[in-house]
């Protein structure tokens, strides 16, 4: 299935260059950021914009989508990352001032109820180490909290990218109850 869904991604990547180089034919290679030139880059999910907005309305007056987007930007491989200094993931998310840090762990104490983070304490507080779940899993299982309209965009865009991990999560529990059972049969 990886050999059909790797030969649609490069027919898409082929067709969007010669788009682009339709319509700007005279663009200097340079101004563009190539991921296999430049480093500072990170994997994250196309579903990205709609996970915000969909975490903006579960936490109402108190967005959270940008400061779940830059622990995005900081994490690599592992789903993990180590937070030494707060404030600038702050500062990154937007908050300023006086209640800058406050508000930023304010944020995070959101994603974590939510269900989108843990964390663990360390040196730089409380979410020193945080642990990024994988977000279409945690969507799910908060479907019932969630706008059907928002939920369906976010079902369709995963379709147009060919997610396949829009389900509910299953425990480890779950998964080892299932396996005992089919080896019964």
């Amino acid at each position: 299935m990886s050999a059909v869904f790797n030969k649609k991604a490069a027919k898409a990547q082929e067709k969007n260059k010669m788009l682009r180089d339709s319509f700007w034919p005279d663009v200097d290679e340079g101004l563009l950021w190539d991921r296999k030139l430049v480093k500072g880059f990170t994997s994250i999910p196309r579903t990205m914009p709609v996970l915000m907005n969909i975490i903006n309305t579960l936490t109402k007056n108190k967005p959270a989508g940008l400061a779940y987007f830059v622990l995005w930007c900081r994490a690599f491989d592992h789903s993990m990352l180590a937070i030494d200094n707060p404030m600038t993931l702050a500062s990154e998310a937007g908050f300023t001032g006086e209640r800058a840090l406050s508000t930023w762990k304010d944020r995070m104490a959101s994603l974590k109820r939510l269900g989108f983070i843990d964390s663990k304490t360390g040196p730089a507080g409380p979410y020193h180490y945080v642990l990024l779940f994988n977000p279409h899993k945690i969507i799910w299982n908060l479907r019932d909290q969630i706008q059907e309209g928002l939920f369906q965009q976010l079902q369709v865009r995963a379709i147009d990218i060919g997610a396949k991990d829009m389900e509910p999560a299953v425990s480890k529990d779950a998964a080892n109850d299932e396996n005992q059972g089919s080896e019964a049969k």
